[in-house]
């Protein structure tokens, strides 16, 4: 029995990294205009659609993954059996649609100085799997070609099928929830505040919860 020196490396933990926000500068571009064009500051809902205006899709938060899969493979009658484990390194991405943000997603409380976000519901993308940067380890007395590449396809099924269900993690979308929520409050409240609406308090949270979160 032959074992391939390609060993993978130990399992690494999960973690994640929140994305990096570009919304703000926008954010701050839409409400210097508001401010210079209109001295009365005008419909704080209305200025702050401006901060999305240009958006389409936001990574509010990204998850990196070490997934550890295994296939066999039989030929010959069986006589030639094959083994295969896989570490292959994946990113998942959690994002807003904010071309779904309209004017009733947002309430202006004037006397509070409280502005009410509601979100669109937070979409997980495919995993995307680095399989340039994947680690194997393979036995078997011989493995051919078309064995090997079998084997491969299979880690990589099994792979795309483990990342889908660990980005579903309620851990990972309660992280990826509230860097969504921290990252339109703070790309809300101060643009708002240097447009002249003073010190906004910015609740955020998402369809289906309840305001104020």
């Amino acid at each position: 029995m032959a074992t391939d020196l390609t060993r993978p490396a130990e399992r690494r933990p999960l973690f994640t990294t929140p994305a990096v926000m570009a919304l703000g500068l926008l954010a701050l571009g839409g409400w210097y205009a508001i401010r210079t064009l209109n001295p009365d500051h005008g419909d704080p809902v209305a200025a702050s659609l401006l901060a999305f205006e240009k958006q389409d899709r936001l990574t509010v938060f990204s998850a990196q993954l070490a997934l550890v899969s295994a296939s066999e493979d039989a030929r010959a009658f069986g006589l030639l059996k094959s083994k295969q484990v896989a570490v292959i390194p994946a990113r998942v991405d959690y994002t807003i649609d904010l071309s779904q943000m309209s004017k009733a997603r947002m309430k202006w409380d004037e006397a509070a100085s409280h502005l009410d976000v509601t979100l669109p519901p937070l979409q997980v993308s495919r995993p995307n799997l680095d399989e340039a940067h994947a680690q194997y380890l393979r036995e078997g007395v011989w493995i051919t070609g078309d064995a090997q590449a079998k084997l491969t396809r299979d880690n990589t099924l099994v792979a795309e099928k483990q990342a889908a269900d660990q980005a579903k993690n309620p851990a990972l979308l309660t992280l990826a929830r509230n860097s969504a929520k921290d990252a339109i409050r703070q790309n809300l409240a101060i643009p708002l505040q240097v447009a002249g609406y003073g010190a906004v308090n910015v609740t955020v949270h998402f369809d289906g919860e309840p305001a104020g979160d």
